[in-house]
């Protein structure tokens, strides 16, 4: 299972590229990642991360 959010911890600010990932195994998890990223001032490319 997999989830992609944009977090704000403040009103108005950039917000963070949060990717969640979970392995379940007979309905339970037993397994958890995430990786977190600041979203940038600026994007690389015309591609933004949301």
């Amino acid at each position: 299972m997999v989830t992609h959010s944009n977090l704000h911890l403040k009103p108005g600010d950039r917000g963070m590229a949060v990717a969640d990932f979970w392995r379940v195994v007979d309905g339970k998890i037993v397994e958890h990642w995430d990786v977190i990223q600041e979203a940038p001032e600026k994007s690389a490319n015309d591609n933004t991360m949301f």
